[in-house]
């Protein structure tokens, strides 16, 4: 089993105490098998949040100065939600350090990603309470801002609801519907999955921690999926 000394250097930091970081990366479920284990990341997933809401503001602030409020916090929304930590997550190689029950360990899907994101932003807790919030500035200067030009220029910061109803109206004469499919995992800690149709024809899906997040969700993988422009 890989130490956590090596999923460290993996994620190219030290840690002073090391159980953060395997906190940071054990999932609930995990402890439903492991009833002598640790604790779960819940709670640095929540420290992480509130820290990584005020680096990316802080980062966002400084690189556009003659940028309007409004216009941050598209930026901001788009380099944070859930697909963008997800695939950060990914590219570090967290997918293979997390402590996951068997059943969630065999869960590919959209629902990994997740837990990816959960467990990046958990991940950034623990380096702060570990070594403070510079440490964490640096590491999302290397790993998470570098995003930011791509969102841009694709637009991706733009309100995908609103971009898929115009191409929906242009190219269908139709505007788009929303429904919730499903509602999975604990009361604190929900997932929900909504399909966004045309008439009857559902287009695509997409998940989020809230209904708004898995409707923009949905409505991006649409425009993905139709190539629409």
């Amino acid at each position: 089993m890989t130490s956590v000394a090596e999923h460290a250097a993996t994620l190219g930091l030290t840690f002073n105490n090391a159980a953060l970081l395997e906190e940071a990366l054990t999932h609930r479920s995990y402890l439903n098998e492991n009833k002598t284990a640790g604790n779960h990341n819940e709670r640095l997933e929540f420290l992480g949040d509130a820290v990584l809401e005020l680096a990316t503001t802080n980062f966002l602030f400084h690189k556009f100065p003659s940028k309007p409020e409004g216009d941050l916090t598209a930026f901001r929304a788009a380099l944070v939600n859930t697909y963008s930590l997800a695939d950060t997550a990914e590219l570090l190689g967290m997918n293979d350090m997390l402590l996951l029950s068997k059943g969630e360990a065999k869960d590919t899907g959209r629902a990994r990603q997740i837990i990816l994101a959960n467990a990046f932003e958990a991940l950034l807790g623990a380096l702060y309470l570990d070594q403070g919030f510079d440490t964490v500035e640096t590491f999302l200067a290397k790993n998470l801002y570098p995003k930011i030009d791509d969102i841009i220029a694709k637009r991706a910061y733009q309100d995908a609801k609103s971009n898929f109803q115009e191409l929906a109206q242009e190219k269908r004469s139709v505007t788009p519907t929303y429904k919730t499919l499903a509602e999975t995992g604990p009361d604190h800690d929900r997932v929900f999955t909504v399909g966004v149709f045309l008439n009857t024809e559902e287009i695509a899906r997409g998940d989020g921690k809230s209904k708004q997040e898995a409707e923009q969700a949905a409505a991006q993988a649409a425009i993905d999926k139709t190539g629409w422009k």
